[in-house]
């Protein structure tokens, strides 16, 4: 990301030490870049769009209504409707390593437009109303789909091309599908009030749970429980939780073996892969590394020190 502010940092202009603002527009939307080079607390920000803002360099304090007092990160994101205030410390901010920190406004027609769409693609798993970005704050942690799109919109932003306008509208799109994958993928695995259970995608992740461990669960399998054929079954799935069906069960595997190290630190890494549904312990490796960024042996180290 560094590279990719060059650019921002030549031509931008320092008029204040805290949250200084620099705009770049598109036809529908506006990227906003702050900095602030000093120490500050309480610093209010509102916007009257929904917005998106991403963590560039430093860290903050963020103190938004319904959510705990959190620090956010650089590689962390935070969905806000409009009209919410967001209450900020700069704990660690100096001019030598400013926080910077971008918020990404999108026009309410457009985000309207791209949730129609949506929901016609994912009409099958429709059944208890459409998706939709409501009036709820949202804190995106490690989303590499999101984190990889900002990039993208930065660079595209704050660099001039001719094709600006057209480039940075299918990419807003994009960023918008993969909100409402976040989403739904949220509603649905987690699912506190029971409300997707009678429908295909959360009859399948029920049956994905209790059988994670099951060595037999195949796409084929799953889509047999959908009553889909496998290949729109695969395309319904991805569509609805932006993820495979075969990536989203390792994902879950993973997630357990992480448990099953930190609870049995005995437990040779062959047993953990084929504890956790892995037929053989390479592609568990290979699988944890793709996900975790590290091995498992590099984790069961972490959690030791």
């Amino acid at each position: 990301m560094k590279s990719i502010l060059d650019q921002h940092t030549h031509i931008r202009k320092l008029t204040t030490l805290v949250e200084n603002r620099t705009t770049y527009s598109a036809d529908y939307a506006e990227l906003n870049i702050y900095e602030t080079h000093t120490y500050a607390e309480k610093v209010s920000l509102t916007f009257n769009f929904p917005i998106i803002a991403s963590m560039l360099t430093g860290k903050k304090i963020m103190h938004i209504d319904g959510f705990e007092a959190f620090d956010f990160i650089p590689g962390e994101s935070v969905v806000m409707p409009k009209n919410k205030e967001m209450l900020i410390d700069f704990p660690l901010a100096t001019k030598q390593e400013p926080t910077q920190c971008l918020a990404l406004g999108i026009d309410t027609f457009k985000i309207d437009e791209v949730v129609e769409k949506f929901n016609q693609q994912v009409a099958i798993e429709n059944e208890n109303g459409n998706w939709k970005l409501d009036d709820t704050s949202s804190h995106l942690i490690n989303n590499t789909d999101v984190n990889h799109l900002i990039e993208r919109l930065t660079y595209t932003f704050t660099n001039n091309n001719k094709s600006k306008d057209v480039l940075l509208d299918l990419m807003i799109q994009e960023l918008i599908i993969r909100l409402l994958q976040t989403k739904a993928k949220s509603l649905i695995i987690n699912d506190p009030n029971q409300i997707f259970n009678d429908t295909r995608m959360g009859t399948v992740i029920k049956y994905i749970k209790n059988n994670l461990t099951n060595k037999d669960i195949t796409v084929d399998v799953l889509a047999k429980i959908a009553y889909m054929s496998t290949s729109h079954f695969h395309k319904q799935f991805k569509n609805t939780l932006g993820i495979s069906p075969i990536d989203y069960i390792n994902s879950e595997k993973i997630k357990f073996s992480k448990k099953l190290i930190k609870a049995s630190k005995d437990f040779r890494m062959s047993e953990i892969a084929f504890k956790s549904g892995f037929n053989n312990t390479s592609y568990f490796n290979r699988q944890f590394k793709k996900m975790e960024l590290m091995t498992p042996q590099q984790f069961k180290k972490s959690i030791s020190t």
